[in-house]
Formats: C-alpha cells, structure tokens, sequence
C-alpha cells in the first residue's frame, strides 16, 4: 500500500497530519495511512461468503507430541504473556476497565490473569513469564492501580504498553471530526490489529527481544481460558511456524465470531463486521467449522524481521466501523472508525497456521449473557486460575432480553442471588421481566416469559 495516490487527497492529508501533531511516530502513521487507502477501495472491508471456500482439517493441539518437562520449562522462560486490555465495560452499562469487572466472587478478570501467571511460572522451573498489558489511555491508569495488589507479578519488562490512538473520519468527507462538547471522542483506537505496530512502536518489542523473550502469547483479557501453553511455541519453534492462531469448532455460541476460510487459496479470517448484511452465510458454524479464539501465538524474532521491512507492520485487511462521534447520542455526526484484526495476521504473516484447541481454552465474556454464564455454576474457578467447565458437551448458550437486561446493573437487581445453576442446562432463554430467587436450576432448554419471579430453590426443566 506504500505510494499510494489517496495519501495526497485532502482529506487522507489532514487526517495524517491530525495524527502526526498528536505526537504519532512514523509506524503508527504509515499504518494509519495504509488503513486510509484501504478505505479507497470501494468494496474494502467486506468479504463475501460466495467469494470464499471452508478449510480442511488443521493440526489438533491433543495430538501433538509431549515434549520433554526440561524443553518446555526453557521455552516458559523466553515466553511473554500479553493481554489486550483497552476495553471499558460500556457495554455493559459500566464506565471502568472491563478486566477490573468481577467474574467470580471477590475475583476480578485481572486477579484470575494474576494467577494464573503465578502459577505457570511455579510450575515451570521459576520461569520469568512476564505478564504485559496493551492498555489503552481509558483503561492505563485504573489497571497500573489495580496490579499494585499483586506485587509478585513484578518482572524484568515494564508492565504494559499504550495501544495506538487516531481521528475518527466523518462519513460524509472523510475529514477528520471536530466534537467541541467532548474532544476526546474524537478519536478512537484502531482495533486489536494495531497490536503489532503499538509493540514497536513503545519500544517494548525491544526491549522483550533484548531481555531474551522470543515468544509471546496474546489473547483477551475476557478470555480466561487462555492460559499460556508453552508446549504450543515449543510445536510453533520446532515446525518454523512463525504465528499460530487458536481456533475451536465452531458452535452456536461462535455465531458472533470471526471464522477461518480460504480467500483464492489463502488463510483469511472474516469477522462479523466484514460479512455484508445481506449474506446470511456467516452464521453457517457447519460450513466455516474453525473459529477464531484470539489466542495468538508470535514469533518475536520474525515480527521485528517484519516490521523492519514495512513500517505499517502486517498487511491487515480493513474493517470499516461505523459509529457517531457520541456513542451515546445518535443524532451527533457519523464517523467511521478504521480498525483491523490482529488475528487477521494469520493471512498475512507467511507460514502462519491455525490450531485446534479444546473449549477449556475459550471462555470469552462479551456481554452480560457470557458474564452471567461465566459467574454460574457452569464454570469452577480452580486456585491456579484455570476457569474449567462444570457442564458436559457445549457450553450452555445464555440469552438475555436486551430490553431488560442490557447492562450489567439491571441484571444483576434481577439476579440478587447470583445466576441460576446452569451446569445442566443447555440454554436459558429470557424474555421480558423476570427475576430469579436464590438456588434456582435451569435443566435443558428453558424459556421463560415475564414479568415473572422465579421462586427460591426451582427446579425449570426443558
């Protein structure tokens, strides 16, 4: 994408230049600009289900071969452990930090990611095993706060990192927006795909390479299945693959995610905002099969190689996000937010594959039905940080109506007891108003109609 003409139209100008006097360093402006001629392209960002063809059988994690215990402590020691952790629980009706959010009594994600730590270095030889945050400036100062309670996760590499930062682009001219009742949301991170630019460009992929980390596993600070692996990077190491993305069988719960395909014979991963609206094949998990976990595996070595050949880091395919200025009022302008995927790297990185991993290693909490799931009965927090299922077979699917239980407040006034035991359910469907007693279990399928109240110790079956 380098020379390309659209850096020279007015609107790319001062968007660049909008950037640069914000303080932009030159990788993060020439992903930027790669993003910005990207939105030339008329059809950028989408991805249509005809145009793509389902992927065969990929590697299994369960059979791959147990490495010897001296292998696997050595290849700890040169592993980071990053967790993108930029998100707020707005969407949840919250305003701090979404990793600070309890999943389990008086255990927040950040506590559960803290043990977890803790105890893979114990049991792999004392291993150093970093813990780096990719924060962002919303979420920076709160979480530094928050880690102070856990002096032990101290190492030899700064704590986190600052995920990058651009304007929002008008939709009607593509110039940068002006907001005067809130400038800060003029601007807007440019998705999880910058966490390749964002490594370099605070120095800390540096500073990981000069402290002897080779390898580092990313994953969601909401996902409390991705516990590190290192028999994953010792497979990686061996087999010279330079970046290994998770992936599960695809389910109803998946219906959301982004999914794995062969774009003219080439990995892409399509995620939900890059499937156009009349394409009802996304939803196809038979089809599509792998889904994409966020759980990433990169060669430290191979990416500095890479970003010192292009500036704007892998080349990422664009997802064109469509907001206003004001999330929280409709009628202030329409923006478009220019993002990528950093697990759209499987397509771009040579050599990339994908690898299948049990559930156990995907537990994702988006919205307030997955929040509710995780804090029931349906998943055991271990001592070691391991979230491990309770139930047999798929997870229990969680629907929640938006109306009534949008935000994590109004569920929890409708669930003053906790949720309900879900470890023999298969779904709960509500619809409506209802609020729930204390010991309540839900056994199969259930739906339920409110208003309603659902008295102490029922028993719902399908």
């Amino acid at each position: 994408m380098r020379g390309v003409d659209v850096a020279e139209q007015p609107h790319a100008r001062h968007a660049l230049q909008r950037l640069r006097d914000d303080g932009a360093g030159p990788q993060v402006l020439a992903a930027f600009g790669r993003r910005l001629a990207q939105l030339a392209d008329p059809g950028a960002g989408v991805l249509h289900g005809e145009d793509l063809r389902p992927l065969d059988d990929v590697a299994e994690l369960a059979g791959l071969p147990a490495p010897p215990a001296a292998r696997l402590d050595a290849l700890a020691d040169r592993l980071a452990v990053l967790k993108l952790n930029g998100g707020l629980g707005t969407s949840m009706g919250l305003s701090g930090p979404k990793s600070l959010i309890e999943v389990k009594p008086g255990r927040t994600f950040l506590d559960v990611i803290a043990a977890q730590v803790l105890a893979l270095r114990a049991r792999h030889a004392g291993a150093r095993l970093p813990l780096v945050l990719m924060d962002s400036f919303a979420t920076r100062e709160a979480t530094l706060r928050a880690l102070r309670r856990h002096p032990g996760l101290a190492g030899d590499v700064e704590p986190d990192f600052l995920q990058s930062r651009e304007p929002k682009l008008r939709t009607d001219t593509l110039e940068p927006v002006e907001w005067s009742a809130d400038p800060a949301l003029e601007w807007c991170p440019p998705g999880h795909g910058d966490l390749y630019v964002a490594l370099a460009a605070s120095g800390t992929l540096g500073r990981l390479l000069a402290a002897g980390y080779d390898w580092a596993f990313v994953s969601n600070s909401d996902n409390l299945g991705a516990v590190p692996a290192p028999e994953i990077a010792l497979w990686a190491q061996d087999e010279g693959v330079p970046f290994v993305m998770e992936v599960v069988r695809g389910t109803a719960a998946d219906r959301k995610g982004g999914h794995l395909a062969l774009h003219d014979g080439r990995l892409v991963l399509r995620e939900t905002a890059q499937a156009p609206p009349d394409d009802p094949s996304f939803t196809d998990v038979a089809r599509w099969r792998w889904y994409n976990t966020n759980n990433l595996w990169v060669d430290l070595r191979a990416l500095a190689a890479l970003m010192d050949e292009d500036p704007a880091g892998p080349a990422l395919p664009l997802i064109v996000n469509r907001k206003t200025v004001d999330p929280r009022d409709p009628g202030s302008p329409d923006v478009l937010q220019l993002e990528t995927a950093m697990g759209a790297a499987i397509g771009a990185i040579d050599g990339a594959r994908p690898l299948l991993v049990p559930r156990t290693r995907f537990a994702p909490v988006k919205t307030v039905d997955d929040l509710v799931l995780a804090r029931s009965d349906a998943y055991d927090l271990r001592d070691d940080g391991r979230m491990m299922p309770a139930f047999d077979g798929d997870p229990p699917v969680v629907t929640l109506d938006p109306a009534v239980y949008r935000h994590l407040p109004d569920a929890e006034r409708r669930l003053p007891h906790g949720p309900p035991s879900l470890r023999g359910a298969r779904s709960l469907t509500v619809r409506g108003d209802v609020t729930f007693g204390r010991h309540v279990t839900v056994l199969g399928d259930v739906t339920l109609t409110g208003p309603a109240t659902i008295a102490d110790g029922e028993v719902l079956r399908g």
